[in-house]
């Protein structure tokens, strides 16, 4: 038995490695890319605020559908999750070198912006069964009292990567700031798309030699394991709601839409000569306070929801969203921007590490490829959905009608606080209904060994 267990924390202690190397490379990625492309499409290729929003929208509704409709049912139905990582990874990092070669092919900068989002917008359709493979797949492999701690350690660690990428981001966008180097030379000359596809690809090597195959009913040695996992829920875990499922699932979406919506057009407002006026290098270090929170915080994060509950965790950090963005729409002072950006790193690590141990605990394990398609949906729509149809005309509208750039952004800013306040509410009335329910989630335990819960 004792060989069996250390056994067991070898496979765990493995995978943990795999799926932390994954993350730090793809949130490397992520800041090496999608932090300096809104300014590429505002700045160089000339698209209007509402237009540059497009990415974060069109993009995440096809990553959603190709979730809900496609990966997720088929990831249940035959329960693998690495290959579906593998090959998202793949085929997206091969769809990324596409897009930069065709898109510098268009003599109007505009519709080489729009080809972009296009472009983007097909690759997220592939790209989503990664996201929803390996979003099951820690669940699959960790009991649910360790789901958040796991969750916070990944994204502490995701956190490093991403600060790394978006300083070498700025330097590939524009030499940071060198006269001689125009803005946008990174992706113009495509060494941006380059080294975020070949990050892509790259991801794959951790997940294929260090996280074994299969779901639920992954092909462990333990025939004790195999089989408990493969039953599905235990006998005493309360019947899935989902009333109380979906009623959370709508206060993350909107308080995710409202805290999100500025996540875009952020740099945009950090680059503007009627604003801060800041230069690539001063925007890389004031968007990387948000990873010094990301890796801080994320190492807390586990003790913090297993102390003060999942859903008072949830409550306060969605109220410390209001804050950051009541800041950054009141103050015009730049050591204020670093306070509100460290808040934002803060409240992104816990507002996901505790939505997903909770929705972790909603959902029952032969449906969690469909239903982590749900959950991921209102983070990935929250990206573009409130910026594209509110934020991003709101500020286009009042900029038009002669207020100063800055002002707009700032009053942008403040009807995003006013998005998420209302998420809150919602929040509350989930809480409601799911204690009205009777449900008792939070002391739901899944039908796997205790071996593998301590």
């Amino acid at each position: 038995m004792g060989n069996d267990l250390n056994s067991n924390k070898n496979v765990l202690q493995r995978i943990f490695l795999g799926l932390s190397s994954f993350q730090i490379l793809a949130f490397f990625r992520r800041g090496l890319f999608y932090t300096w492309l809104s300014l590429y499409l505002r700045v160089v290729l000339e698209l209007s605020v509402t237009a540059t929003t497009l990415y974060g929208t069109i993009p995440m509704i096809l990553s959603v559908i190709g979730q809900n409709f496609v990966w997720g049912p088929l990831s249940d139905r035959i329960q693998k999750r690495r290959i579906f990582i593998v090959v998202g990874e793949l085929s997206a990092g091969i769809g990324l070198l596409i897009v930069w070669r065709v898109h510098i092919l268009f003599s109007n900068p505009q519709w080489a912006g729009y080809f972009i989002i296009g472009g983007l917008s097909i690759i997220e359709f592939f790209w989503s069964m990664s996201n929803i493979a390996w979003s099951s797949l820690v669940s699959d492999v960790y009991p649910p009292k360790k789901r958040s701690k796991v969750m916070g350690g990944l994204t502490s660690l995701g956190g490093i990567g991403q600060i790394v990428g978006v300083l070498i981001g700025g330097v590939f966008y524009d030499g940071n700031g060198l006269e001689f180097i125009s803005d946008g030379y990174g992706f113009k000359e495509g060494t941006l798309f380059f080294i975020a596809s070949a990050i892509m690809i790259t991801s794959i090597f951790p997940i294929l030699f260090l996280v074994p195959e299969g779901g639920a009913k992954r092909s462990w040695n333990d025939p004790e394991i195999k089989n408990n996992l493969s039953s599905g829920k235990s006998k005493n875990s309360p019947e899935f709601s989902y009333a109380v499922f979906l009623s959370f699932i709508a206060a993350l979406f909107i308080i995710n839409a409202g805290r999100n919506s500025i996540a875009i057009i952020f740099s945009q407002y950090l680059e503007l000569e009627s604003g801060f006026n800041a230069d690539t290098k001063t925007i890389s270090y004031i968007l990387n306070t948000r990873g010094i929170a990301t890796i801080l915080i994320g190492l807390i994060a586990g003790k913090l929801t297993k102390k003060i509950g999942l859903r008072k965790i949830l409550v306060i950090s969605s109220f410390f969203a209001t804050v950051y963005l009541i800041i950054f729409g009141l103050v015009f002072e730049i050591e204020y921007i670093y306070v509100g950006r460290f808040i934002w790193g803060a409240v992104d690590v816990l507002v996901m590490t505790s939505s997903y141990a909770l929705a972790s605990l909603l959902i029952p394990q032969e449906r969690r490829g469909r239903l982590f398609g749900i959950y991921n949906a209102s983070f990935f729509l929250s990206w573009g959905v409130g910026s594209t149809f509110i934020i991003g005309p709101l500020i286009d509208r009042l900029m038009a009608d002669g207020m100063p750039e800055n002002e707009a952004y700032q009053f942008g800013f403040l009807a995003s606080a006013i998005i998420t306040v209302v998420g809150i509410l919602v929040l509350f009335l989930a809480i409601y209904i799911e204690r009205k329910k009777g449900n008792n989630y939070g002391e739901q335990k899944e039908n796997i060994p205790e071996k593998l819960q301590n």
